[in-house]
């Protein structure tokens, strides 16, 4: 079973749905939703969604309008700092998608010359506190988890290990997400430790939301681990899949 979950985007899931039917494999319609909680900026997937639906369709449109505007300003900044035609850069990065996001930055930059890697373009570069950052606000959670179940899909929160947010906050944010009528937690990922694991699966008991697994994969080369190198998912952990 394979679900692509692309940033604020459903144009990939036609192609992904045939390759995956011509491999034999499950395939799970899905997209990342870029959320803003409490200034802190979050990712939402939506799994199982209708790629059909009009009113998810209209707000990833929005977002990704959104994100194009914040490009430029990433571009703009960019070049203050000594990196001209940036933007530009990170075009030539982009296939069919509709719009630059900062891995298509990263990519221009470690290509120039003016970082080794993903992790080291995004210490130095993308950042919060770098140059070439710049906050944005994205819809609400609210919001995004009402797209996500008008398309027929279900809600998880993407490698809550990853946001700079303390333990306190961290419950809040999920007791919020239960309350709105989320689905999951993002339990096992490659932003996780083996402790974060056992964590995460028990903040997902407590707050009765089902718990994912996820790679993360960006590409060859870019990502942490490949396709089913994750290990399974704590016991007692009751998996998003269950009824899929």
């Amino acid at each position: 079973m394979l679900a692509l979950t692309d940033h604020d985007e459903l144009a990939g899931l036609a192609e992904a749905r045939d390759a995956a039917r011509d491999a034999g494999i499950a395939f799970v319609p899905g997209s990342e939703l870029s959320v803003t909680w409490r200034d802190t900026t979050l990712h939402v997937l939506g799994l199982g969604v209708n790629p059909d639906d009009d009113a998810l369709a209209a707000g990833l449109d929005d977002v990704r309008h959104g994100r194009d505007a914040r490009a430029r300003r990433i571009g703009d900044a960019l070049g203050k700092a000594g990196i001209p035609e940036a933007f530009e850069g990170a075009l030539a990065y982009v296939t069919r998608a509709r719009l630059v996001s900062r891995t298509h930055f990263a990519r221009f930059l470690i290509k120039a010359g003016h970082a080794r890697d993903m992790k080291d373009v995004f210490r130095r570069y993308l950042s919060k506190g770098n140059p070439g950052y710049v906050a944005h606000a994205w819809p609400t959670l609210g919001e995004a988890v009402t797209w996500i179940h008008g398309a027929g899909g279900q809600a998880v929160i993407a490698h809550p290990g990853r946001y700079k947010i303390d333990r306190s906050a961290r419950r809040e944010l999920f007791g919020e997400f239960r309350d709105l009528g989320g689905d999951a937690i993002e339990v096992i990922s490659p932003s996780h430790d083996a402790a974060q694991y056992r964590e995460f699966a028990n903040l997902a008991r407590t707050h009765g939301l089902r718990g994912s697994c996820g790679t993360d994969f960006h590409g060859e080369g870019e990502s942490h681990v490949d396709f089913g190198d994750l290990p399974p998912l704590p016991p007692g952990v009751e998996p998003v899949w269950r009824d899929w």
